[in-house]
C-alpha cells in the first residue's frame, strides 16, 4: 500500500457513504487498552476515546494534504503511535511522522535491509536486549550493554539497527505507547578505543531519531557502571538533548542501591543486584526474530517516492557531516583527558 494511492483515494471529509466509497481497506481499529489505560492515556496524553478515529483521520487528512507523497502507512493504529507520542496535537504529531521517513530516508547503512535476521550476530552478543518484567509504571526496561560489541566484527551503525528493530518491536504495543519505556545502560568495560567510534555525528543522528523521529515516549535512561570515560561520551550527546530527556538521565555509578530507586529489584536480573534469575536474552532474541516477516510487511508499506525532496530531511548532507567531524576532532582531548 503505497501513501500516494491512500492519499489520492482518501476524501478529507470522511462522513458521507458516497465519499467513504473510495477509502481503501485499512485494518480497522479496536482500542486493546484496559480501563486503566484508557484513564491514563486521557489524562497524561489528551486522549479521547470518543474522539479517537476523528483525530486519527484528520492527521491522515494533514499527511494527504501536505505531504500526498511522503510514502506512509496510513492505518488507524500506525497513525495512532504518532498522536500519542505528541499528545494528540496534530501539527506536531505530522511532524514527528516526517521526521520518522526522512530519518530512515537519510541513513542508508542503518535503515536499508532492516529486518532482524540481518542483526542476529548483535541479538546474540547480548547487546541489547528487554527485560522479561515491566515496571511498576507498566513500561519495558531496554538493557543496553556496550561491553558485548567487538568493533573489529561489525560496525557500530549494526547495534543502532538492532536498537531501533527492539523499539520498533514495543512500539506496537498500545501499553507501551501509552506508558512508555525505560532505558537501563551498563556501560562496564567500555573503553576509550570503543567509546570513539560514538562520534558527534553518529550522536547527532541517534539522539535525532530518539526525540524527534520515533514515536516512543522515554521516560527515564539509567546509566550503571559508568566509566570516566562516560564523562566524554556524556559531553557528546548532551549538547543534542532537549532538557526535558537531558533531565530524564539518571547515573548510577557502581551503586545498585541507586539504581534500585528507579528500577525496583524485583524485576532486574542477578548482574543488577536484582532477585529474578539470570539476564536470559534468549526469550526476547526468540521473539524479534519470529516477527521477520511482520517487520517486512510493515516496513514494505513504507514506500521512498522517487520524487522525495531532502528539504525535510532531520539529519543530511555534506555540511552536518563535515561539522560534526570537525567537533569530534575537538571533542578527543576531552575523551583522553578523562579516560
Amino acid at each position: 500500500m503505497s501513501g500516494d494511492s491512500d492519499c489520492t483515494r482518501t476524501s478529507p471529509s470522511a462522513g458521507s457513504p458516497s465519499d467513504n466509497e473510495f477509502l481503501p481497506d485499512r485494518p480497522k481499529y479496536v482500542c486493546s487498552l484496559s480501563p486503566d489505560l484508557i484513564t491514563k492515556a486521557r489524562e497524561e496524553l489528551q486522549e479521547k476515546p470518543e474522539w479517537r478515529l476523528r483525530d486519527v483521520q484528520a492527521l491522515r487528512d494533514m499527511v494527504c494534504k501536505d505531504y500526498p507523497s511522503l510514502g506512509t502507512c496510513l492505518d488507524d493504529a500506525f497513525l495512532l503511535r504518532f498522536l500519542r507520542a505528541r499528545k494528540f496535537d496534530y501539527d506536531r504529531a505530522l511532524q514527528l511522522l516526517v521526521n520518522y521517513h526522512t530519518c530512515r530516508r537519510s541513513w542508508p547503512e542503518v535503515f536499508n535491509n532492516l529486518k532482524p535476521s540481518a542483526i542476529k550476530p548483535v541479538l546474540e552478543s547480548g547487546f541489547v536486549t528487554v527485560l522479561p518484567h515491566l515496571d511498576p509504571e507498566g513500561r519495558h526496561v531496554v538493557c543496553i550493554r556496550p561491553d558485548r560489541w567487538t568493533p573489529s566484527n561489525y560496525p557500530i551503525t549494526e547495534n543502532i539497527r538492532a536498537i531501533y528493530l527492539t523499539l520498533e518491536k514495543l512500539i506496537q504495543s498500545e501499553e507501551t505507547q501509552v506508558n512508555g519505556i525505560v532505558i537501563l545502560a551498563d556501560y562496564k568495560g567500555v573503553s576509550l578505543s570503543k567509546a570513539s567510534h560514538f562520534g558527534p555525528f553518529v550522536a547527532k543522528k541517534v539522539i535525532g531519531i530518539l526525540q524527534d523521529g520515533f514515536p516512543i515516549r522515554i521516560k527515564a535512561v539509567n546509566i550503571i557502571n559508568e566509566p570516566r570515560i562516560f564523562k566524554g561520551i556524556f559531553a557528546i550527546i548532551k549538547p543534542f538533548l532537549k532538557e526535558k530527556i537531558a533531565n530524564r538521565f539518571f547515573l548510577h555509578g557502581c551503586d545498585l542501591n541507586s539504581l534500585h530507586q528507579n528500577i525496583p529489584p524485583v524485576i532486574l536480573p542477578e548482574e543488577y543486584g536484582g532477585t529474578s534469575g539470570k539476564l536470559d536474552i534468549s526469550a526476547w532474541n526468540e521473539l524479534l526474530l519470529a516477527s521477520e516477516e511482520d517487520f517486512l510487511r510493515d516496513f514494505s508499506q513504507l514506500v521512498l517516492p522517487c520524487d522525495s525532496s531532502p528539504h525535510d530531511m532531520l539529519v543530511s548532507g555534506d555540511a552536518d557531516e563535515k561539522q560534526c567531524d570537525d567537533s569530534l576532532r575537538g571533542m578527543k582531548p576531552q575523551l583522553y583527558y578523562c579516560y
